[in-house]
């Protein structure tokens, strides 16, 4: 396929995705890897579909393939260890969140998917470490800090918790709000 055949056919692929239409997107992709099995954009696009469908296991192959047609791609580091982690092999998914973070340090997503597979095997300095740096690139996204608290609170340290919690009730109320219902922390008047 010739670069402007290619071109249409990426734009087909998004247009699709962009209207929710998952599943001309899928046969669109398959279509397309028939013809060229390493056109990248198509094996993305059909991994997305599918993980999105909760067919991780059947995502898997295409994102295997991806970062090894495209090694240097963040994007596709973080497609993998996302479907890994969902898949239970949590030892993949810190090497691939890390190939990731390596690739692109500012890739936040990766950051805290990171810090999620540390979590998940009870890493709390390594969780912390994570969620410190995925707060930093996302300072007002609640999720970092949410889980960054809880972290806190599994290392003992209750102190560094409320710290974090009075921080995400200054953005985030709602958020804070949830995190005191789940767990002993209280913002204290005053």
């Amino acid at each position: 396929m010739n670069l402007a055949g290619r071109l249409l056919a990426q734009a087909v692929l998004r247009a699709l995705l962009t209207v929710g239409a998952r599943d001309l997107a899928l046969k669109q992709a398959r279509r397309q890897l028939a013809r060229d099995p390493d056109n990248r954009h198509a094996l993305a696009t059909r991994a997305h579909v599918l993980a999105a469908q909760g067919r991780q296991a059947q995502a898997l192959p295409d994102l295997v393939r991806l970062v090894r047609l495209a090694p240097d791609q963040a994007s596709a580091w973080f497609n993998l260890g996302y479907v890994q982690a969902d898949l239970g092999d949590l030892a993949a998914a810190l090497g691939s969140f890390t190939r990731a973070v390596d690739i692109d340090s500012g890739m936040d997503r990766a950051w805290y998917g990171l810090a999620l597979c540390h979590i998940r095997q009870g890493r709390w300095d390594d969780a912390v470490s994570a969620l410190q740096r995925n707060t930093e690139l996302q300072p007002l996204s609640p999720h970092g800090w949410y889980q960054l608290a809880r972290v806190h609170l599994e290392r003992g340290d209750a102190e560094a918790a409320q710290r974090v919690l009075v921080h995400l009730n200054s953005f985030e109320p709602k958020v804070a709000a949830q995190l005191q219902r789940e767990t002993s922390l209280r913002l204290v008047a005053g």
